[in-house]
C-alpha cells in the first residue's frame, strides 16, 4: 500500500464517516477519479478500510466517553435488576443502551448473510456515483418530511388539536422505532449511501430532533464498525499482508484525528441546522461522477 494514498483516504475517510455523505462511496469515487484501480482491486483494500473505519469508531468513543461510561453503568444496573422503571434506571441510560444493541441487530445481520455479495460493489465507481445521488435525495426527502411534519404540527396546534411530539429525545423512542432506524444503516452497505445520513432521516421520521438523531446515529455507529473489524482486519494478520499493517495501523490514527474534529463540529452543527446542505452536494457530486465515469467507460476520457 502507497503511504501517500493511505493517509489521503484516512483523511478523506475520517472527515467523511459522519458527516452523512458516505465515506465508502467517496473511497471509492476519489479512488476512480485519481487512477487508484490497483488499490481498489487489492485484496487489503476493504480491510484497510475497516482499519480506517477502526479509528473513526476510536474517536467516537473519545467523544461520547461519558455517555458511554453511563450507557454501561445504565445496562449493568437494568440487567441486574431485570427492569427499565424509573428506580432502577432513572435517567434511562440502560434503556438507551437496549435501544443501541437493538438497532445494531438488523444491518448486522444482512451484513453477515450478505458480506460476499456487497463487496463485489465496493470497487465499481460508477455504481457508487449512483448511490451518492440516490443518499442526497434520502437526505432531501428525510427534511422535507421533517418540515411536512413541523407545519401541520403548528397548524393542528392553532386549531386547538394534538399532533404527536416531533423534535423528541432518544430517551422518547421505542425499541420498534430502534429497530427501524437500525434497519435503515442496511443502505450503508452499499457505497454511496451515507450510514449516518439514513439513520438521521429514520430518527427524523420517527419524531427524533436534527440533534438526537444525529446523536443515536453516532452511537449506534460504534458497534457495526467494531463488528466490521472483528471480521476484516484478521485478514491482514496474514503473512503474506504483515508488511502492510503498520501503514494500515497508522491510517487508522489519522482517520481518527480527522473524525473526531468531524464529529465535534456536527454535534454543533445539527443544534440548529440541517440535512439540504449536504443532500445538495450528494446529487450534485454524484451527478458530475456519475458522468465522468460514464464518459471513461466509452473512451471518451482516458
Amino acid at each position: 500500500m502507497d503511504p501517500i494514498k493511505v493517509f489521503t483516504l484516512a483523511i478523506m475517510q475520517g472527515a467523511t464517516e459522519l458527516f452523512p455523505v458516505s465515506s465508502l462511496g467517496h473511497t471509492v469515487i476519489i479512488s476512480g477519479i485519481l487512477g487508484w484501480n490497483e488499490t481498489l482491486q487489492s485484496p487489503t483494500f476493504l480491510p484497510l478500510l475497516v482499519m480506517l473505519h477502526l479509528g473513526t469508531s476510536a474517536a467516537l468513543l473519545t467523544f461520547f466517553w461519558r455517555d458511554w461510561l453511563q450507557l454501561l453503568r445504565g445496562g449493568a444496573r437494568t440487567v441486574i435488576a431485570g427492569r427499565f422503571t424509573p428506580d432502577v434506571d432513572p435517567d434511562g441510560a440502560g434503556r438507551q443502551l437496549a435501544l443501541i444493541v437493538v438497532g445494531t441487530i438488523p444491518a448486522g445481520i444482512v451484513g453477515l448473510l450478505f458480506q460476499k455479495t456487497l463487496e463485489k460493489g465496493f470497487s465499481e465507481p460508477l455504481i457508487a456515483s449512483a448511490f451518492l445521488v440516490a443518499n442526497g435525495a434520502v437526505l432531501l426527502f428525510g427534511e422535507q418530511l421533517w418540515r411536512r411534519q413541523r407545519t401541520r404540527k403548528d397548524m393542528l396546534q392553532k386549531d386547538g388539536q394534538q399532533f404527536g411530539e416531533i423534535g423528541r429525545s432518544i430517551n422518547d423512542m421505542t425499541f420498534k422505532q430502534a429497530v427501524f432506524i437500525g434497519a435503515a444503516q442496511i443502505l450503508a452497505l452499499i457505497p454511496g449511501f451515507s450510514r449516518s445520513g439514513v439513520t438521521m432521516v429514520a430518527g427524523m421520521a420517527n419524531g427524533l430532533s436534527h440533534e438526537a438523531s444525529a446523536r443515536f446515529s453516532f452511537l449506534l455507529a460504534t458497534p457495526i464498525i467494531l463488528a466490521a473489524g472483528v471480521l476484516e482486519v484478521p485478514k491482514l494478520l496474514k503473512a503474506q499482508y504483515l508488511q502492510e499493517l503498520p501503514i494500515a495501523i497508522a491510517g487508522g490514527v489519522v482517520a481518527g484525528i480527522s473524525a473526531y474534529l468531524s464529529v465535534r463540529f456536527l454535534m454543533r452543527y445539527f443544534e440548529t441546522n440541517r440535512l439540504d446542505p449536504f443532500a445538495y452536494y450528494c446529487v450534485i457530486a454524484g451527478t458530475l461522477a456519475f458522468a465522468f465515469f460514464a464518459l471513461q467507460s466509452f473512451g471518451m476520457i482516458p
